[in-house]
């Protein structure tokens, strides 16, 4: 029997990836398409992995006939389909008119509703919408209508005497016009007004005065769309309340580099920390070009002493193969398993594996030196299981040990030219403030998409980051110093030290 398709009109939120709904989390889980708007943040778009994904864009944005076409279309293939749409769906996102048309068409609809810019905002800008001692109404309006909006023309003459907070939607490119016609009809010249532009993300940049002087001063600024007004005396709280504009990354653009598979935690990490995050992964994994090193591995992994991993993806890749050939755990045998890192350690005990040793520092010497303080590698059988073309420091070093090392590899690094949201066009016209490099080979295959000293002298502003020493190497070959380098080598670390640099630069 066919299944029967149905569309969910799913508000994202004003931006911040957190705010978006449990129920909008799953539905899109659930999704074979979703069909989403420029506003919408790209990391949402992690939860569908399954889903086609199409975007409404924005130079030549799909007219709103052939979106709403669109989803009747999938819908009536069976599909399940999410229209994910910025803040929420019935607030100045025409939702209202694809219900209709869904309702027409008996396509089953559901409205998922969102956290709205009109509250979010001012939220993360530090200035409530109402409070006891300043006012207990607030008015949201648009300050930007169309000719043809001619039922819904604003009477700004209303508008100037009703008592409470005011938030203004849209009403940038209108700014000088609305606030003269406010003016011109008895509002208060000297009333507080905040302008808030990409509000709840690490982008949020907010512009304080007056009625009388936030046109000037926004022009002067820069402000532009997507904005917010905010108008009435509770903007004064913003000088205390302003929490989200204080993270100690906030106001720092910072691109992460790693394969999209391993992004995700330290992009939440950036972004909880107030960084305006751009995600440009210039790697993806593949299996090693030829598996048969690994096939022989799985017929003597008995005869080895250690199993030596020195990365998550190692094991993830590693066990894969294995579980093609091996039915059950056990038959991994019963050597010792070293894991270089942190987040190594992590991915094995995932699998209930103890973890025997693990060297904190991916640095060959380091590594030997932690096996021959836990025991003597004179004539031990290892089985170093890594990257296709890794540096051959570590299994000289544990071989300079006595270690008997075979050095496997169970999967190999390639390049991802992928950019659907456009982020490395958006790097290059706009530049950033930090690059940050987890491994040797973020940094060449950012290099030869990219060309990394001339980003550099484009935008001057650029530093580098380092999550360690091999890392680094890496840059020295092109000439470049990372302004910073991680210890411990991890994400944390990483991020740990962008703070620490930004706070000693903001003396």
């Amino acid at each position: 029997m066919k299944s029967k398709g149905a569309v969910y009109l799913v508000g994202a939120g004003p931006g911040d990836a957190g705010l978006l709904t449990l129920r909008g989390a799953e539905l899109l889980a659930r999704a074979d398409v979703v069909i989403y708007d420029t506003l919408v943040n790209p990391e949402l778009l992690r939860l569908a992995p399954r889903a086609e994904l199409i975007h409404r864009g924005t130079r030549q944005a799909m007219p709103q006939a052939e979106i709403t076409a669109l989803m009747i279309e999938r819908a009536r293939a069976g599909k399940t389909v999410v229209r994910l749409k910025g803040g929420d769906p019935f607030i100045f996102g025409r939702g209202g008119e694809e219900a209709e048309e869904l309702a027409a068409a008996k396509i089953f609809f559901e409205v998922v509703p969102g956290v709205s810019s009109i509250s979010a905002v001012p939220d993360y800008a530090g200035i409530p919408l109402t409070h006891r001692a300043h006012c207990s109404s607030f008015t949201v309006f648009t300050g930007h209508a169309e000719a043809a909006e001619t039922a819904t023309d604003l009477r700004y003459d209303q508008i100037a005497n009703i008592p409470g907070t005011k938030v203004v939607l849209m009403g940038t490119e209108r700014l000088d016009e609305w606030t003269r016609s406010l003016i011109a009809h008895g509002m208060p010249p000297a009333t507080p007004v905040a302008i808030i532009r990409w509000g709840t993300t690490g982008r949020q940049k907010s512009v304080d005065g007056t009625l009388a002087t936030i046109a000037k001063l926004a022009a002067k600024e820069g402000i532009s769309p997507p904005a917010l007004t905010i108008l009435g005396d509770v903007v004064k709280l913003r000088k205390k309340l302003n929490w989200f504009e204080k993270r100690p990354l906030f106001g720092q653009r910072v691109v992460v580099t790693r394969a999209r598979a391993q992004a995700g935690e330290f992009v939440r990490q950036l972004s909880g920390l107030g960084a305006d995050v751009l995600e440009i992964p210039v790697i993806k994994f593949a299996p090693p070009q030829n598996q048969r090193s690994v096939t022989e591995a799985f017929l003597e992994l008995n005869s080895y002493e250690w199993l030596v991993f020195t990365s998550a993806n190692g094991v993830t890749s590693f066990f894969e193969m294995f579980f093609k050939v091996h039915e059950d755990m056990r038959d991994i045998g019963g050597m010792r398993i070293a894991a270089v890192g942190p987040a190594t350690a992590a991915k094995l005990r995932e699998l209930h594996l103890k973890v025997d040793l693990m060297p904190a520092d991916y640095v060959g010497k380091e590594v030997a030196k932690a096996f021959a303080k836990f025991q003597s590698i004179e004539n031990v059988k290892m089985c170093l299981l890594r990257a296709e073309a890794a540096t051959p420091d570590l299994p000289k070093a544990l071989e300079d040990l006595g270690a008997i090392v075979d050095d496997i590899p169970c999967y190999r690094t390639v390049a991802d030219t992928d950019d659907p949201f456009g982020a490395g066009e958006k790097l290059l016209a706009e530049g950033a403030d930090w690059l940050t490099f987890t491994s040797g080979s973020t940094v060449e295959h950012f290099h030869a998409r990219f060309k990394l000293p001339e980003l550099l002298k484009k935008f001057s502003q650029i530093k580098i980051a380092s999550v360690g020493p091999e890392t680094t190497k890496t840059l020295a070959k092109l000439d470049l110093k990372p302004a910073v380098e991680a210890k411990p080598h991890t994400t944390e670390g990483l991020a740990a030290a962008l703070v620490e640099k930004n706070r000693q630069s903001a003396r």
